[in-house]
């Protein structure tokens, strides 16, 4: 099954900027479609890939950081082609 992952990383500390960087790279460095803009970072792929993936990448950051958070949204479908028509 595949989806679409929206994830917005937060960190609540002054050196946020270079964890937020890290995560994103890590992101890039996958094997998985990634969008990217000011705001969240989307991820598309397969559910069975990804959130494993996910799940360890969040963890890397979680243990990086004192104060952190992950706003994620899940889609069932993979949105990585849509184009707004109006």
């Amino acid at each position: 099954m595949q989806i679409s992952v929206e994830l917005t990383l937060t960190p609540l500390q002054d050196d946020f900027e270079e964890h937020i960087i890290r995560f994103i790279k890590k992101l890039r460095a996958s094997k998985f479609t990634i969008l990217e803009n000011p705001l969240s970072t989307q991820v598309y792929g397969d559910y069975d890939k990804l959130m494993p993936f996910l799940t360890e990448e969040i963890k890397k950051a979680f243990n990086d950081m004192e104060h952190v958070l992950v706003h994620m949204k899940i889609v069932k479908s993979n949105r990585s082609d849509y184009d707004p028509n109006f």
